[in-house]
């Protein structure tokens, strides 16, 4: 499988399971599901490698894989959620300064 397949196809998936295990009001669309679930394959790889459950490499298509890039998936929706959450207090509560 060529790597940008690979990635692609990883991306959908934790992205998408992402989105399951965290529901609520987020951008829903393909292409976001798929960076979410690559980028949140770089996050949980940093992650596991930290937490010594294997280093950053090439790899195959499998459930170890697809478990740490949703785990990252799931902790980019939690971050982003409370970013939104303090800006979104931040600027309704700006107006109400007198």
């Amino acid at each position: 499988m060529t790597p940008w397949l690979f990635w692609i196809l990883l991306g959908l998936l934790a992205g998408t399971l992402g989105k399951f295990l965290v529901p609520g009001r987020d951008p829903s669309g393909c292409i976001f599901t798929i960076v979410l679930g690559i980028v949140g394959a770089l996050v949980g790889g940093v992650i596991g490698t930290w937490l010594g459950w294997g280093e950053i490499t090439r790899g195959t298509l499998d459930l170890r894989s697809v478990g740490i890039a949703t785990l990252g998936a799931v902790i980019l929706l939690l971050v982003g959620r409370l970013v939104r959450r303090g800006l979104g207090n931040r600027e309704s509560g700006a107006g109400n300064r007198d």
